[in-house]
């Protein structure tokens, strides 16, 4: 979804309250993507590295406090860490207007948690985006509370599809299941990889041969499955021969009580179980 000048509406700026890494990627997508420059106002303490540059090169105004904002934003999206929201949270609350949406993509931290310093009736979303973001290959789960309006939706869905896409939950507990499968699931992926080398240089290959091959594979299958549109139960059948090399090996992957799915389900089970701690 384009954020051309002028498509969004904004009756105010958009402030972004954390300039890291998941910050940075998504104001670049939002500029990438036609949001002007001007319309954009961040937070952040402490700008350094890529964040400083673009900041810098687009002249994007910053302000260490936002007390003296002129009218109240139409969108705060709140990208600090998640046990610097309580400190930093109360005051960005202070600006929101009737018209305001809060966007969070702090993990743990619940829609309760914000609606706590918020007037009744504001409008808070509740969002998980995973680090392909940085290269605008993410993908975002988001939840609304009962008042985000179906036009703070929309414009909630073109700031976050700016770094990928973005599935909408009607269950903010949901989260907690997303956070485990795709928060997190880069780090699987990357697990996967550094062990497919690790088994590589096992079978013989040298070290640098071994990860290159494995890191190929990983991204080019991704590439593939993301191109095809073919689910990937039947991708894995259409690489398996009966009887041959692949099949061997899924023979072991596949084992009943100490498979990969077995494996990866007690993983991801895990991680939502954490996600929960974490919030209270």
């Amino acid at each position: 979804m384009s954020l051309a000048p002028g498509s969004l509406r904004l009756s105010g700026p958009v402030v972004l309250a954390g300039a890291g890494k998941m910050g940075s990627a998504l104001l670049s997508g939002w500029l990438e993507q036609g949001l002007p420059p001007e319309s954009v106002l961040v937070q952040e303490p402490s700008l350094s590295g890529d964040a400083a540059d673009l900041i810098r090169s687009r002249a994007i105004k910053t302000a260490p406090s936002l007390a003296g904002l002129s009218s109240p934003p139409s969108v705060v999206l709140v990208a600090v860490k998640p046990q610097a929201m309580d400190a930093v949270f109360p005051d960005l609350a202070k600006l929101c207007g009737p018209d305001t949406v809060v966007v969070s993509i702090a993990a743990g931290k619940s829609i309760a948690s914000f609606e706590r310093h918020l007037k009744p009736g504001a409008a808070v979303v509740r969002a998980m985006p995973n680090t392909p973001a940085a290269i605008g290959r993410g993908i975002t789960g988001a939840a609304p509370n009962k008042n985000v309006t179906p036009a703070q939706k929309e414009l909630c869905q073109s700031l976050l599809a700016s770094v990928g896409e973005v599935v909408w939950l009607d269950d903010e507990s949901l989260i907690d299941a997303v956070t485990a499968v795709s928060g997190s699931g880069p780090a699987y992926v990357f697990l996967l990889a550094e062990a497919m080398a690790a088994a590589g240089k096992a079978a013989g290959l040298d070290a640098e041969t071994a990860l290159r091959l494995a890191s190929a594979t990983v991204s080019g299958a991704g590439e593939l499955l993301r191109r095809s549109g073919t689910d990937p139960a039947t991708l894995r059948q259409n690489v398996t021969s009966p009887g041959g090399t692949t099949a061997a090996a899924l023979a072991v992957l596949m084992r009943d009580k100490d498979g990969l799915q077995d494996l990866m389900t007690e993983a991801v089970l895990a991680a939502k179980k954490r996600g929960r701690e974490l919030g209270g």
